[in-house]
């Protein structure tokens, strides 16, 4: 079962950070789970990451979790993460290589959380920060304060039309959540991620894509270590509506959709 590893289009703007070993893993994963746990865990290997608790990476079958064991508590114990043979799975393991620090960041606090209160019916409203953060961000990365507050005020004209020419010297967008990286494989107009605004300096934009993950990954891992983290953190960001990621926003009608660039209460001092 392919599970939908064909249909990864690795022209989309959003993947250019992975591609080169998704292409490798997407090989690998149509051919079968074996030689997709395979190739992830040869990586794996090479690269020598860890997880929340200093545990060398590895990656193991799903039904390798032992009964009653917490996904994350397992984790940040032995080092291995369980993974299914989809999609969502994929992408996953593809940000434990693009961002390991903020990986095991989130995977350390996690755990942390599940050692402090338990498992119960609820994750409780740290725990829930972190999966959004893990499944839906996106990094706003913006060296002009004016571009944040655009942002977190829903002034999408002064964003994505009067300041175009800034996406990609000011400011830009990589995707990090894995859940919606896999909703990205069949895009949507209305398809939004949940903006984490960080900061970075003008130098930032002279950098090559090795390392402004780099400096991504040390400025939003030390920022989970130690920030309060809570829901409200993140601001939502329509993520078709990124200059150059989509044909259709070349045309400023694209943004008079307001079921998907909604207003908001605070756009009114846009």
């Amino acid at each position: 079962m392919s599970a939908g590893f064909a249909d990864i289009d690795w022209a989309r703007p959003w993947l250019a950070s992975i591609e080169a070993r998704g292409r490798r893993w997407q090989t690998a994963a149509l051919a079968g789970h074996g030689d997709y746990l395979a190739s992830l865990n040869e990586d794996a290997a090479a690269a020598g990451h860890v997880t929340g608790r200093g545990k060398r990476l590895a990656f193991i079958a799903q039904d390798e979790l032992p009964a009653g064991a917490s996904y994350e508590g397992h984790i940040a114990q032995t080092g291995r993460v369980p993974t299914r043979h989809n999609l969502h799975d994929f992408f996953n393991a593809a940000m434990w290589f693009a961002y390991p620090r903020i990986k095991a960041a989130l995977n350390a606090r996690q755990a942390g959380q599940i050692d402090a209160l338990g498992i119960g019916p609820t994750r409780g409203g740290v725990r829930d920060a972190l999966t959004l953060f893990d499944e839906n961000a996106v990094f706003f990365a913006c060296a002009d304060a004016s571009l944040g507050d655009a942002l977190r005020g829903f002034c999408w004209r002064t964003l994505f039309i009067d300041e175009r020419a800034a996406w990609g010297t000011r400011c830009e967008a990589r995707v990090f959540g894995h859940a919606l990286l896999e909703k990205l494989v069949a895009p949507y107009k209305a398809c939004t991620g949940h903006a984490w605004i960080v900061d970075v300096p003008a130098r930032y934009f002279a950098l090559d894509d090795v390392a402004r993950r780099a400096v991504l990954d040390e400025i939003v891992s030390e920022r989970i270590r130690g920030e309060p983290l809570e829901s409200r953190a993140f601001a939502p960001l329509p993520v078709l509506g990124v200059p150059g990621w989509w044909d259709a926003n070349a045309s400023p009608d694209f943004y008079d959709d307001a079921s998907v660039f909604r207003p908001g209460r605070r756009a009114r001092g846009c």
